[in-house]
């Protein structure tokens, strides 16, 4: 079936047909995401394991130069803006994917080897001036990673908005969203095989080579994924010529409009100061999980990334559930309170699994709190659009995906530092030059506590938020906000 969009071409022009997707294509279109699924496990999956567990890199380095990428989020304003005036290879959205998703690989590659030169500084000099100069570039690398991501995922979410309508883009976003689920899970099927000959104590020559062959393997197939998924799309189906507006993308917002509009009232910053301590609380982990399950737990890099396959599956089932028969029976509001209050004490199962040392007890811990984290992304998300008027939603998550994308960069980071905190007080106290595996989980549980501190905090602030205050409020606010701009 199609439906009859005219494309503005020239006075008087018959009518274009453009047709409407179908679920194929709707899939198809979502391997991209499962690429980019893949990518997110190489870098805070299998990276920050190597970094900190094999070549006892400091955690808030790590985690520091890991998230650099993260804090690159503000480039997609210029990307997004770039892909709709400029187009690159004949296109104005395929061209961009395709250069942008070969520097992704490119970069990340380029990174490894800059790991391995920091690992052997460290090894022959230990933590010291001539690691520095590489930990520089580490950081350099990682933001040209991040411009390339921008580059390649934000004019891919304009062309999401170019080849749908309002009837299919919910869908659309959601097997988008499933989809860099099953990434992730691929991504540990494939980190596996190729990392399976390495034991916990493998030589440093061993590990180097099964990484660099891994880094190779699995960015080769993520640039044929996005191919795959994107070639013909843009000519067959793109609307881009009857866009009337830019205003609802969040790519036309920079961060400090963002900010301004996420504080524009007393309850638009009771929110999102709401979304910012649960995405603080709910991403602290990402840097130091693998590394927990190695140090305490003694698992090998191929069984660390199971860790993402677990929580990856819990995410999704939990998100099923939830918006069948979580959402409609208890509302939004409950749903996220339940959700702050079920990660809580996942996370402190977290932290007491560690006295086990039973990796089966740790990938349990981490399925249930991958349940707690799909009921909680569900029921921010409709509660989100539930809490301001249509006028102004496109604008106000537009904003919030910006300033979220600095939140958990900043979480991964705090996740890291954290934890050489820990690390340090335990040094202190028992007076020893290096933890012990015994002592360990406490460092780590540290990090994990905040995380559930955080929680009860977010459902504090949440307590605070009047829905019927926001809605009767926050248009006029917001709508003030931007017009400020433009005194």
């Amino acid at each position: 079936m199609t439906s009859p969009d005219v494309s503005p071409s020239a006075p008087g022009s018959a009518a274009t047909l453009k047709p409407n997707l179908s679920i194929f294509t709707m899939l198809r279109l979502g391997v991209f995401n499962m690429g980019l699924g893949i990518m997110s496990l190489l870098t805070l999956g299998v990276l920050n394991r190597v970094m900190i567990e094999e070549l006892r890199v400091p955690a808030l380095v790590a985690a520091g130069a890991i998230a650099v990428h993260q804090f690159m989020a503000p480039a997609r304003v210029w990307f997004g803006q770039m892909s709709d005036s400029r187009p690159i290879l004949g296109y104005h959205r395929s061209g961009y994917i395709w250069l942008g998703i070969a520097a992704v690989a490119v970069t990340a590659f380029c990174a490894l080897q800059v790991v391995w030169q920091i690992g052997g500084r460290i090894v022959e000099g230990g933590w010291g001036p001539a690691v520095y100069p590489w930990v520089g570039l580490l950081g350099l690398l990682f933001a040209i990673y991040g411009l390339a991501l921008s580059a390649t995922s934000t004019p891919f979410t304009a062309l999401l908005v170019d080849v749908s309508d309002e009837d299919s883009r919910s869908r659309l976003v959601g097997i988008g969203w499933a989809m860099l689920m099953v990434g992730i899970i691929t991504g540990v099927i494939i980190t596996s095989i190729v990392l399976k000959p390495i034991e916990l104590d493998a030589p440093f020559e061993q590990v180097r080579s099964a990484v660099n062959r891994l880094f190779v393997i699995a960015p080769a197939v993520v640039c044929a994924l996005a191919v795959l998924s994107t070639y013909g799309i843009e000519r067959k189906y793109s609307r881009l010529t009857q866009r009337s507006s830019l205003r609802d993308r969040e790519d036309s917002l920079t961060l400090g409009r963002a900010l301004k509009i996420l504080t524009a009232s007393r309850q638009t910053g009771l929110f999102f100061t709401f979304l910012l301590v649960l995405s603080l609380s709910l991403f602290m982990q990402d840097a130091v999980l693998e590394p927990y399950g190695g140090e305490v737990f003694g698992m090998t890099i191929a069984e660390t990334t199971q860790l993402n396959a677990a929580f990856g599956m819990g995410t999704l089932l939990s998100i099923i559930v939830a918006g069948w028969l979580v959402v409609p029976r208890i509302g939004k509001k409950r749903t996220v309170v339940l959700g702050c209050g079920w990660a809580a004490l996942c996370l402190v199962g977290l932290t007491l699994s560690g006295l086990t040392g039973n990796p089966t007890v740790l990938l349990s811990a981490v399925f249930l709190f991958g349940t707690a984290s799909g009921m909680l992304t569900l029921g921010a998300i409709v509660l989100m659009l539930d809490l301001t008027v249509a006028e102004t939603a496109g604008t106000f998550i537009g904003a919030w995906g910006l300033a979220q994308a600095i939140a958990r960069g900043s979480a991964t980071v705090l996740g890291g530092g954290v934890l050489d905190l820990g690390r340090a007080l335990l040094r202190t106290f028992d007076g020893a030059a290096e933890v012990g595996q015994p002592q360990a989980f406490l460092a780590y549980g540290l990090v994990f506590t905040l995380q559930a501190i955080g929680m009860l905090i977010a459902i504090w602030l949440l307590s605070r938020v009047n829905i019927q205050e926001f809605q009767a409020n926050a248009k006029a606010a917001i709508t003030a906000a931007l017009e400020s701009d433009m005194d």
